[in-house]
């Protein structure tokens, strides 16, 4: 979960080739080695192809050094969320089922993080 660190302090995520200042990035945070709190959640009962159903997700918000950092992400899978629980980004290999979609699965990473309740 690679964020970027603007010059002026901000940071974004995921991270854009200019920031909110309109100036390049300056470092990168790794906002896996953080917890974060839970602002809202949803489920959707009506996934597309290849995503679980019900399918949990949640906008987190992560302080990092003072600096409110938000995600959107899916929720791991049987766990149960609340606005304001604490939760932790756990790296999962497939995010959805690779031969579900209508794109050729090696043309696309399947990786990534959902939030799991501290």
């Amino acid at each position: 979960m690679e964020a970027y660190r603007y010059p002026d302090g901000s940071i974004t995520y995921p991270g854009h080739p200019i920031g909110p200042g309109g100036e390049e990035p300056v470092d990168t945070v790794d906002l896996s080695e953080y917890t974060a709190e839970v602002i809202t959640w949803t489920t959707s009962t009506a996934a597309p192809p290849g995503v679980r159903e019900p399918n949990t997700l949640a906008i987190v918000e992560f302080d990092v050094d003072g600096e409110p950092v938000r995600a959107i992400g899916g929720v791991v899978t049987g766990a149960e969320v609340d606005i304001g629980d604490e939760v932790r980004p756990v790296y999962v290999e497939e995010l959805r089922e690779p031969g579900a979609g209508i794109r050729e699965p090696e043309s696309q990473e399947w990786d990534g993080y959902r939030f799991e309740p501290v």
